[in-house]
């Protein structure tokens, strides 16, 4: 059969085709020919909405995902001058790099990805995926070319900044809610990119990992459009085109100008080049322009000698004197500017709709297409031109040539075929018989008949003679005609049709034939009929899906074409009777193939793609020649283009191994696995918090140690031992890596995986190992073989584990194989822990990958029928099939390794040969073993081999001989070998080299080292595969037995030798064994039923006994002298037998399910049972009768061993998670006081005894992978001796008693459950832990509005319109002003200028010095703030959008005033509100980086650590997720859960880079980085008596690994490594809320909360290691000071408090300076301004009202009310103060005294607004009750109501008098603003007259004259305050959403211009002009500040 070729089109990944079944190798698949795609004809760019946006097309070969729509490839000779073309053409999803070479490509697809790659060579160079969904719609290189930016098709339309020569991502963030067309990098400023689409143009900024737009604004200058295009020029300027032809001109981010007309229609393309620009439009004209946008010249293409009419350009690039132009109907044209009337046509093809007419010529190299578009085209195939076209009336579906080539039949979408001459195509013919689509038309062989087939179910025969005469009819099909053929003498005619029916018919009658017989030996003239016998193979066996298209017959070369709905074009053999044959498949089309044809002489293959519109012409090179032709190298792909064969017959596939078989069969799937546990316990916590109503033991003062493993996992894992640097063996069995010391025969471990380790590499230098585990998640671990530490963890990528891993040469990488459905092949920088390139392996089982020596980016994989050759390609990895040839058949690979040189590799089969590669091509097989070749190892000069049949062999370095073998026997083993060998020649699985030994691991679980003279040494060996239950200790001697399901019995040696004694084979497995009280008999249970008694020093039987059908579960002697033996069955009986006189004596019935453990009381009359229901139950001995004994008397008896794992005594062991995990086996020690539990999930667990109530403490380890199956303590309960079930491996550990552990502290975790004891409780605590924090975007009314919204409502007419001609007197001002005689002076700006506040109520550890102290650091709102001390003055960084949570300075002197702030935002989606952490100069307030971070809701902590360059962050999401960045590049090192409650604080020791330590609500973790993983460790409390873990509020730091925390008691917790190891107690009285380290001496500053007393103080410094200390109280007038940030500097000490002050506090004096002081609670509802100086007043809900001086930028007074204040109001003269209480009181002060001059309450409710009459006779108060009542002070300070407003309709808002005193407005929380008259209350309803009023001042958010500031976005919120300047030209507002307005005053107009200013978090809620305009004060709510604003007036 043939082979489609294709010359390197470039890649794609590999994914399995949802319709392609598994592709095993085809046997015969490299006798196939081939085909190679040559050239591809037609371009075409079409659109579905005709104006917006090209197709998406791209010039690499990506491959179809999953059948998802894909892009096209267009043309294999890539030049420079094409690839400018291909530029031009589809900029949707191409761009070209800089230096011109390389080309970006991005496709549509469930998964799609770009390719970048070399335009030359046609080789990706990388690949980038796994971010977009959908497709990619833009791409675009950055100026140096070194970043990509990509625009996806999802529905936010994401844009993504590459690293793409990394294949990594630096930062993403959503796009736009509509389309974007195009973007484009800012070539003249670094880091700016600018984007467009649908009604929007965006500027973004990178910064860090931060992607931030700012939205154009296009104002009045254009209308709000869609932009097509765009072009980026110096000065900030950039220019784009517009969809109604305008060019618009950007400057920043505002439009300032636009040109008009630049083209008549959208503007669908700008080239900027160094000339000028080009611009393309849909009026088929192209424009250049110069530098600065004037016009130099237009062509319009429609005028040129090509054009016609509807000619739109798509595509433009101007390069010097040449211009490339793509059109939308799929033409490239190259422009000469001096020829500009003769463009020159590259490349055209057909458009709109679809492709699926196809005939060639019968003669001549012509092939002839026809398509939607109408046209007609005839293509040469030798020249790759179009010669002839020719447009119809209607879209043409089908085509057909005669036989002597004349005449062109052409079917019709609307039913009728014309026929034209091929020569100068002139019609013939035209006939319309039928109504429905001409789907397929053919001429007889003899040239007199045409068949046309209808979608009408018909096939018409009409006489070529006869001028087209109808002459029969074929009416036997029931559905649309697909295919005809003709027979070879013309006599018949086949069809297939819609439902798959083929049926024939006699021509040209159209009679049916109905017996088969009579067409028998009919043979066809061609076939291209999809049903048939003859092309059945076409199909696939098991599917009778319908979606081949077409398909040719070439006769000649017995091969046959296809063509699917997948896009892809297959060969098969012709004819290929049997469904399923085997095929190749060539990629190249994106969708569905619509037709395909072999050329006239069989030389080429033709198909056309329906919706890509192109023709592809491949070679077609028959087999012949396919062996000259492998230089062409098959299509490198991510997918394996070369063919997938098919899985047909596999007959002659070879057996499969029998172990390889089983080995495939292995599951490494869990139920539970030990990631789902913290789930599962929070699940569980409702149950067990009922449970734990007593007070629960504590853990056992002892502890175990890992001390000896016995076995190594070697039936399913392979080259997984070596020798290290200084010669001890590492390797690994169950959990636990373990490194083996031959000489002392001593082994250590790595613990650090929590499951079944499945592989293991060395790294070069032999230091480091890598091991691979299962998991969910599954993790790699790199450790270090001299310090058993983690160096990194890998993991993220692979799913249920990891089966293969590889280090490179340099040992810089490692590679690793996962356990998934794909085997996932991913290429690691370790170190980094950064995943370089991730790829999919293959559908089956991949054994080994192994990196190339000598190119790192290099790899191989080998598994089931797989060899693949792969190489990196940016992030991901393209992959290519080794082939095999002519020299065998594709086999299972079970080990590779390379040669001397990096094209040679070498393979050891299933089937014993060694393959021996070249490149990717197989050169030649040796035979090396009988059975397959498990191991392989590559020495200096020479490869060892290790197979099947136990034999090593060794071999010279091209495999030519074996120059000596080994085989693996026990007579061979060395004399003094400890041990013994099972059997002979066990499997080998795994081989190494060094020391001058060779290193053997058998699949039996044995490891051998083997000297080079031939003797052997077993040094490790456990029990093979099968589960190993059966485990007893030996009563006086340190040995114990063990029996498994592998069907042996061992003795195994628990002293010094660790070895296994003895071994004896068994006919059955066994479950368990115990031995007799005087250690001569040993008794072993049978899986039969069956038990045996065995001598215990030989082995040998002394007696046996089957009496049951199922397992025996246990089995035990009675104690003393061992009477009687109790046997317990799955049967759910228990026989008791007498051993001396060896006859059953009882059987113990009453059980309703298997017995699990069986024990004897001390006397030997009484059995305590355990069944698999879970009961407890007791039976008398001999007889077995069952006795009923109440809990609290069982536990009274004496029992002489407990193995049970029910019963009251150990209702503790049993977990929170019980319904998913058992607890299997226990063992109690002989002193009674400390029981070991196994259980389901591998823990090994220590409780005290008893341990009644449920969930007891515990110290758990882990080792084993899965359960547990059984635990015993040795005689002298010096060691405990466990088994793991799955992982066949026997643990001894050494049992630490409770003085001894102190010396080292022990490994264990502390129990599940987190204390029940509360952690404490203060207010303070408990409002931080569960406040809420909105962000701004989200943020609601902050006053219960209802109604409809001002801009919303609707104006009624007023009734006397006045005519546009008055002579009514003009209207008076709105606004009484007082400057009249100066010239008014609009304001233009707003600046910050000061800021009172602090954010200290629910933020610690937030104010810092810098500069030496000059300085200090601090922030509230979303402002941080640099303070001077001296002077006062602020200067402010404002790039937040939200409010900041944290702030930290870097210490490293490298990064001198570097600070870092957290902010609060919203879902972690990357967009501009997800919260994020900038890091800023705190001089120049330059932002150095901004994270973006995945911490939803906000970023509570951050902290640099030591050298600066990391920064740690801790999110308030639910998991309280903790982060590492490198903040420099804004990479993401490693992220991970941190607690399941709140953490306040998480800082880096200050010595370090890698250890940080958190803390929160009861929990305090230690924490390690190693490479991407974060490792944790909780706070041990157990070295010290009844200490409690409480809620940890603070942290620092002392030497030698100290750690201190704060408590919420007041203590201070002091912590070695991660165990407590002293309290100092009261450190303060309340909650220790701040610590600070100093770093330049060591001294320890605490802050905490303290009443006030003589001897405490708040402030605490203290020594190194926290024993002594110094108070300092501070001098403010609070109960009780409450301390939330403390800094050290020269001399000094910074506090920032809870009440909103920072005060600096002298070391020596203890004398304290208020630096800041703000209200403590808000909002801030009260503001007024002084009439005449610079002074403010503010009222808060904390009860006080403040003083405030603008000039000397400090507090001047405060008065504490008492009560909540509301609002507040200066009298005209500013003598008065008057404030209204949210109790509905109200006071007047004296503002030179303090003293109240007047107070009243008449109202219940909180008084909102009061104000003095412009004549200070009336005061208004206006209140939440409706009402307006108005006092006269001139009465006295009596303040009786004299009388107040009726009728307001809702709460009072904002009041502002008339300038006459004689009316005053009121603004409602109704939206309706009134004016009544002062003071009889009035409601006056006549708008003329209220239009007539002067006010005094306006405060009013209602009113026509401020409807403009009304925003669009005020669905949820509001504007919430408003003021008018004193000059009446000016407004500001403040609003919900925490932003600062200014308008201009009046502002009738919906949706005013205007300028927003930012700072306040969310809800302003006031705001004032000062006196003289000069400033503007605006109050927060949330954020309790008050921002002083400096206006800036515009110059006159």
């Amino acid at each position: 059969m043939a082979k489609l070729a294709a010359p390197h089109p470039s890649d794609s990944t590999p994914s399995s085709s949802s319709w392609s079944k598994k592709s095993f190798l085809a046997p015969h698949a490299e006798e196939f020919c081939d085909i190679q795609l040559l050239w591809y004809l037609i371009v075409c760019v079409k659109h579905p909405f005709e104006y917006f946006f090209p197709k998406q097309i791209s010039f690499s070969f990506h491959e179809e995902l999953r059948g998802s729509q894909v892009l096209v490839p267009r043309n294999v000779c890539y030049s420079e001058h094409y690839e400018a073309a291909r530029k031009a053409y589809t900029r949707t999803s191409l761009a070209l790099h800089p230096e011109r070479a390389l080309v970006a490509t991005g496709q549509v697809g469930k998964e799609p990805y770009i390719c970048v790659w070399d335009s030359y060579t046609v080789q990706t160079v990388s690949v980038l995926k796994d971010v977009h969904t959908h497709g990619i719609a833009c791409l675009a290189f950055d100026l140096d070319g070194q970043r990509l930016v990509s625009v996806g098709l999802d529905s936010k339309n994401a844009v993504c900044v590459w690293d793409w020569k990394r294949g990594k991502m630096l930062s993403m963030a959503p796009g736009h809610t509509d389309r974007i067309f195009d973007i484009s990098w800012d070539l003249y400023q670094p880091n700016k990119l600018v984007s467009c689409g649908v009604k929007h143009i965006k500027f973004w900024s990178l910064c860090g990992n931060a992607l931030t737009p700012k939205r154009g604004v296009f104002g009045k200058t254009g209308d709000l459009q869609t932009i097509l295009c765009l072009a980026c020029a110096r000065d900030e300027l950039t220019y784009s085109g517009a969809l109604n032809g305008d060019i618009y001109v950007w400057k920043g981010i505002n439009l300032i100008r636009t040109i008009q007309g630049a083209h008549t229609a959208g503007i669908f393309s700008m080239n900027a080049c160094e000339e000028g620009f080009a611009t393309g439009g849909r009026d088929g004209c192209i424009r250049l322009w110069d530098l600065t946008f004037k016009p130099i010249t237009v062509i319009d293409l429609r005028e040129t000698d090509q054009g016609y009419k509807g000619l739109s350009v798509r595509s433009v690039c101007w390069r010097g004197d040449h211009i490339l132009v793509g059109t939308q109907d799929g033409e490239i044209f190259e422009i000469v500017v001096h020829e500009r009337n003769k463009p020159f046509l590259i490349m055209q093809g057909h458009c709109e709709g679809e492709l699926w007419a196809l005939a060639v010529h019968p003669t001549k190299p012509l092939a002839v297409t026809g398509s939607d578009d109408r046209s007609v085209r005839i293509w040469s195939l030798v020249d790759h031109a179009l010669i002839a076209r020719c447009n119809m009336e209607e879209p043409i579906r089908c085509a057909a040539v005669n036989v002597d080539g004349i005449h062109l039949a052409l079917g019709m979408k609307d039913g009728s075929f014309t026929v034209l001459r091929v020569r100068d195509m002139t019609e013939v013919v035209h006939i319309k018989d039928r109504k429905e689509a001409i789907h397929e038309l053919k001429y007889s062989p003899d040239g007199a008949y045409l068949a046309v087939g209808c979608n009408d179910s018909s096939v018409d025969v009409y006489g070529v003679a006869q001028r087209y005469k109808k002459l029969g009819e074929c009416v036997g099909s029931l559905s649309f005609i697909t295919h005809l053929d003709w027979s070879s003498d013309s006599r018949y005619l086949q069809t297939n049709d819609g439902n798959g029916k083929r049926l024939l018919y006699r021509m040209p009658g159209g009679k049916e034939v109905a017996s088969k017989e009579e067409i028998k030996g009919v043979h066809w003239a061609s076939w291209t009929c999809v049903s048939g016998l003859e092309v059945n193979g076409i199909w696939p066996k098991y599917s009778d899906i319908n979606d081949i298209n077409s398909v040719d017959g070439n006769y000649i070369g017995q091969v046959l074409v296809t063509a699917d709905d997948y896009g892809i074009v297959k060969l098969f053999r012709y004819p290929c009777l049997r469904k399923g044959a085997k095929f190749k498949k060539y990629i190249g089309h994106s969708a569905h193939v619509t037709n395909v044809r072999w050329s006239h002489d069989y030389q080429w293959v033709i198909s056309i793609g329906g919706a890509d519109h192109s023709v592809f012409q491949w070679k077609f090179i028959p087999e012949r020649k396919l062996k000259d032709a492998l230089h062409i190298a098959p299509q490198e792909s991510l997918a394996d283009s070369n063919s997938d064969e098919s899985d047909s017959d596999l007959s002659d596939v070879p057996e499969l191994d029998s172990e390889i078989e089983q080995e495939t069969q292995l599951t490494y799937r869990r139920q539970v696995y030990k990631e789902d546990l913290p789930q599962l316990k929070e699940q569980y916590k409702e149950k067990q918090k009922s449970g734990t109503s007593k007070r629960r033991e504590r853990a056992p003062g002892n502890s175990i140690r890992l001390h000896f493993v016995h076995g190594y996992r070697g039936y399913d894992c392979r080259s997984n031992l070596f020798y290290t640097q200084i010669g001890e063996i590492v390797y690994h069995v169950a959990a636990v890596g373990v490194i083996y010391n031959r000489q002392q025969n001593t082994q250590r471990f790595y613990l650090g995986h929590d499951d079944d380790i499945l592989c293991l590499a060395l790294h070069p230098l032999k230091d480091y190992v890598a091991t691979g585990q299962v998991g969910r998640d599954p993790s790699i671990h790199i450790w270090d073989t001299e310090t058993i530490k983690p160096l990194s963890i890998l993991k993220g990528y692979h799913q249920y584990g990891v089966c293969a891993i590889d280090f490179s040469a340099d040992g810089k990488r490692l590679a690793s194989v996962g356990i998934d459905d794909s085997h996932t092949v991913v290429l690691w920088d370790w170190k980094k822990g950064e995943k370089l390139s991730v790829a999919r392996g293959s559908k089956d089982k991949i054994f080994v990958v192994k990196m190339n020596p000598y190119v790192p980016d290099k790899l191989i994989t080998a598994g089931i029928k797989h060899m693949k050759f792969w190489r990196r390609a940016g992030g991901g990895l393209i992959g290519r099939k080794g082939y095999v040839g002519t020299l065998g058949k594709s086999d299972t690979m079970m080990c590779a390794v390379y040669g001397r040189t990096e094209d040679m590799a070498f393979s050891g089969t299933s089937t014993g040969d060694v393959c021996i590669w070249r490149d990717i091509f197989l050169v030649k097989t040796v035979k090396a073993h009988d059975g397959p070749v498990f191991s392989m190892h590559a020495l200096e000069k020479g490869f060892v081999t290790g197979g099947k049949d136990g034999v090593v062999a060794l071999w010279d370095d091209s495999f030519e001989r074996c120059l000596k073998t080994y085989a693996i026997k026990r007579a061979a083993l060395a004399p003094g070998s400890k041990g013994l060998l099972l059997e002979d020649n066990p499997s080998i699985r795994a081989i190494s080299l060094g020391h001058g030994h060779i290193l053997v691991g058998t699949k039996n679980g044995e490891i051998l080292e083997v000297d080079k003279s031939g003797p052997i040494t077993l040094l490790v060996q456990g029990h093979m595969e099968g589960e190993v239950w059966g485990l007893a200790t030996h009563p006086y001697l340190p040995i114990c037995a063990t029996v498994s399901d592998d069907k042996t019995l061992r003795i195994w040696d628990l002293s010094p030798s660790h070895c296994m004694l003895a071994v004896r084979k068994l006919k059955k497995g066994g479950r368990c064994c115990c031995f007799s009280p005087d250690g001569k008999a040993l008794a072993v249970g049978l899986n039969d039923g069956s038990f045996l008694m065995a001598n215990a020093d030989t082995l040998e039987d002394l007696v046996s006994f089957h009496h049951r059908k199922d397992v025996i579960s246990d089995i035990r002697f009675s104690p003393g002298s061992g009477k009687y033996l109790a046997v317990a069955s799955h049967d759910s009986f228990i026989d008791i037998y007498n051993v001396m006189s060896s006859k059953r004596v009882g059987i113990c019935k009453g059980a309703t399910s298997y017995i699990t453990h069986v024990d004897w009381d001390i006397r030997g009359k009484l059995l305590q049972v355990n069944t698999g229901a879970k009961e407890q139950l007791f039976f008398e001995a001999p007889r077995g009768k069952k006795q009923t004994i109440p809990s609290g008397e069982a536990e009274k008896i004496g029992w002489a061993s407990w193995t049970s794992v029910l019963g009251f005594c150990c209702e503790g062991i049993w977990p929170v998670i019980g319904e998913v995990t058992d607890v299997t086996a226990s063992c109690l020690t002989s002193d009674k006081t400390v029981l070991a539990t196994g259980d389901d999930l591998g823990f090994v667990k220590l409780f005290r005894y008893p341990a009644k109530g449920k969930f007891g403490k515990f110290k758990r380890y882990v080792a084993h992978s899965t359960h547990v199956t059984n635990v015993r303590w040795t005689y002298d309960d010096s060691m405990l001796v466990t088994l793991g079930g799955a992982d066949m491996s026997l643990m001894v550990w050494t049992n630490e008693m409770e003085g001894y552990r102190e010396k080292r502290p022990c490994d264990s975790e502390e129990s599940d459950i987190d204390s029940e004891e509360d952690g404490g409780y203060d207010s303070d605590v408990t409002r931080e832990n569960e406040i809420s924090y909105t962000i701004r975007a989200l943020s609601t009314n902050i006053r219960p509005m209802f109604g409809i919204k001002p801009h919303l409502q609707q104006k009624e007419p007023s009734t006397d319109e006045r005519p546009p001609v008055s002579r009514a007197p003009p209207q008076p001002e709105k606004l009484q002003t007082n400057n009249v005689g100066k010239k008014k002076r609009p304001i233009e700006d707003l600046v910050l200028e000061l800021v009172f506040g602090y954010r200290g109520r629910d933020c610690r550890n937030n104010v810092h010095y810098l500069n030496d102290g000059d300085d200090i650091i601090y922030h509230t709102a979303s402002v941080g703030i640099l303070h001077n001390v001296a002077t006062g003055t602020q200067s402010f960084y404002q790039e937040h959008n939200d409010d900041i949570l944290c702030l930290t300075v870097n210490q490293h002197p490298k990064f001198i005033n570097i600070v870092a702030t957290g902010q609060v935002g919203d879902s972690a989606d990357m967009s501009a509100t997800a919260p994020s952490i900038h890091i800023w100069d705190a001089v120049n307030k330059q932002t150095l980086s901004i994270l973006r971070c995945y911490h939803s809701k906000g970023v509570c902590s951050v902290s640099f650590s030591a050298t600066g360059k990391l920064l740690l962050s801790v999110g308030l999401d639910p998991e309280h997720t903790v982060t590492i960045w490198r903040w420099q590049e804004g990479a993401k090192i490693a992220s991970r859960a941190g607690h399941n409650q709140r953490i306040f604080v998480a800082e880096f020791r200050p010595d370090s880079d890698s250890q940080f330590v958190s803390v929160g609500v009861k929990h305090v973790k230690f924490w390690t980085l190693a490479g991407r993983a974060l490792l944790s460790k909780k706070g041990l409390l157990s070295t010290l008596e009844d200490a409690r873990m409480q809620t940890m509020l603070a942290v620092a730091f002392g030497a030698n690994n100290l750690t201190f925390t704060g408590t919420i008691s007041g203590d201070v917790c002091v912590w070695k490594d991660h165990i407590l190891c002293r309290i100092v107690a009261r450190a303060h009285n309340g909650p220790v809320f701040a610590m600070y380290t100093t770093l330049r001496d060591g001294l320890i500053v605490t802050g905490g909360k303290e009443r006030r007393s003589k001897e405490g103080g708040a402030v605490k410094l203290w020594d190194q290691e926290l024993r002594r200390c110094r108070a300092f109280r501070l001098e403010t007038d609070q109960a009780s000071d409450c301390v939330r940030s403390v800094c050290r500097g020269k001399g000094k000490i910074l506090v920032g408090t809870r009440s909103a002050e920072i005060i600096e506090v002298g070391e020596k004096n203890a004398a304290c300076s208020v630096l800041v002081s703000g209200h403590v609670d808000g909002p801030v509802w009260g503001l007024a301004t002084h009439p005449s100086r610079d002074f403010f007043l503010s009222a808060a809900e904390d009860g006080t009202v403040r003083l405030w001086d603008i000039a000397d930028r400090k507090m001047l007074n405060k008065v504490n009310l008492g009560h909540a204040a509301r609002t507040v109001c200066y009298s005209p003269e500013g003598d008065m103060v008057a404030i209204g209480m949210k109790n509905g009181e109200f006071i007047i002060l004296l503002v030179s005294s303090l003293k109240i001059w007047g107070k009243k309450r008449d109202r219940r409710c909180a008084i909102h607004d009061i104000r003095f009459s412009p004549d200070s006779r009336f005061l208004a108060v206006g209140s939440s009750e409706n009402s307006v009542d108005f006092y006269d002070l001139t009465l006295g300070p009596t303040l009786n109501r004299i009388s107040y407003c009726k009728d307001i309709p809702s709460f009072v808002i904002q009041m502002d008098f008339s300038a006459d005193g004689r009316h005053l407005q009121v603004s409602t929380g109704c939206y309706k603003r009134h004016v009544y008259e002062v003071p009889s209350g009035k409601h006056l309803m006549d708008q003329a007259a209220i239009d007539r009023i002067t006010w005094a001042t306006w405060t009013s958010i209602l009113g026509d004259e401020v409807m403009g500031i009304w925003s669009r976005h005020a669905e949820k919120a509001d504007v919430s305050c408003a003021c008018v300047s004193r000059s009446g030209i000016s407004l500001v507002t403040g609003d919900d959403f925490g932003m600062v307005k200014l308008f201009d005053f009046p502002c009738p107009e919906k949706f005013a211009k205007h300028k927003r200013f930012l700072g306040h978090s969310p809800h302003v809620a006031n705001i004032r002009f000062t006196s003289g305009d000069r400033h503007v004060v605006s109050a927060g709510g949330d954020d309790c500040s008050l921002f002083v604003w400096k206006c800036v007036h515009m110059p006159h």
